[in-house]
């Protein structure tokens, strides 16, 4: 298959691009670089340097008539959302509606969707969340990934683009740099080896569901191949506050820097955790990668990084 990948010289990306090549598929990615290296798309693959609001799209697709879209380019940070909810909308819905109509005029048949599960269901009515959970957005970036599941489905009902939306828990792994807008994983990483103490927003009994990137890179692959058009939860199902995160890394590098604490961030859920059971019995995916296997990979990563020149 004929895939464009976009987002894919960034952390989620680069790994679906290098996975989608080793599966035999003709890849390309799409990627304006803001947060994104060349470095990371996989020897071989063609780089668009494109925004995915650019007129220049169409032409891409005119030009390769991509069968799939493997869509992971997005604005992510809540706290921008919140601060330019208008620039938040311009990349995260304009960009895909660019995109799709791209693609619905040179041919397109599939679609797979970075969603968000946390930000789309906002405060939960029970846990863990599963598909059906009301769609409660409380950041203008949880209202955007509802928004484009909107138009998702209006494309496979009125077009016939098979659509698949992955709700994404909270992911981490490899590649997720410190800088721009990373996970707090990543950043919380970076500051204890440092021996800087980290700053915990709230009152650091905040859950989330932090699902490794190896795992939603398989979620992608068997997406890519569903035979319907639907949306699933990849997550873990398990809760692990930010003090517990905190104190896990603190273990496994040997450090206890300690934490600054700060107010809580406006448009930020307080609890997320994901039921994933509908994922694992329609797709075949489940978590393979638990929480401490997990950090312990994404740390050697970071040792790994720090002996190497940087990225760009």
């Amino acid at each position: 298959m004929k895939v464009l990948v976009t987002g894919g010289a960034g952390f989620i990306g680069s790994h679906v691009a290098d996975a989608l090549l080793a599966d035999g598929h003709v890849v390309h990615v799409l990627d304006n670089l803001a947060n994104g290296y060349r470095e990371q798309v996989p020897a071989g693959v063609p780089l668009h340097v494109l925004d995915v609001c650019d007129p220049g799209v169409r032409d891409l697709f005119a030009v390769h008539r991509f069968e799939a879209l493997v869509h992971l380019a997005a604005q992510i940070d809540v706290r921008r959302s919140v601060a330019d909810p208008a620039f938040d909308a311009r990349v995260n819905v304009l960009g895909l509606l660019n995109l799709l109509e791209a693609g619905r005029i040179a041919g397109l048949q599939r679609v797979v969707f970075s969603s968000s599960g946390g930000a789309l269901y906002g405060e939960p009515v029970h846990v863990p969340q599963g598909e059906s959970h009301p769609e409660r957005p409380q950041s203008p970036y949880g209202v955007s990934k509802l928004v484009s599941e909107r138009y998702l489905a209006y494309y496979a009902d009125v077009h016939g683009l098979l659509t698949v939306s992955l709700r994404y828990a909270n992911v981490y792994g490899p590649r997720q740099t410190p800088e721009g807008d990373a996970g707090v994983i990543a950043v919380f990483i970076e500051k204890m080896r440092a021996g800087l103490p980290v700053t915990i927003f709230g009152d650091g009994r905040q859950t989330r569901d932090y699902v490794y990137v190896g795992d939603v890179v398989q979620a992608n692959r068997l997406a890519l191949r569903h035979p319907e058009s639907d949306a699933f939860n990849i997550g873990t199902g398990i809760e692990t506050s930010v003090l517990a995160l905190y104190r896990a890394l603190a273990t496994i590098l040997g450090v206890e820097p300690g934490y600054t604490p700060a107010a809580a961030r406006k448009g930020e859920v307080a609890r997320s955790v994901l039921d994933t059971r509908r994922a694992t019995d329609l797709m075949g995916w489940r978590p393979e990668t638990g929480l401490d296997r997990g950090l312990a990979r994404t740390i050697d990563w970071f040792k790994s990084r720090a002996a190497e020149p940087p990225l760009r």
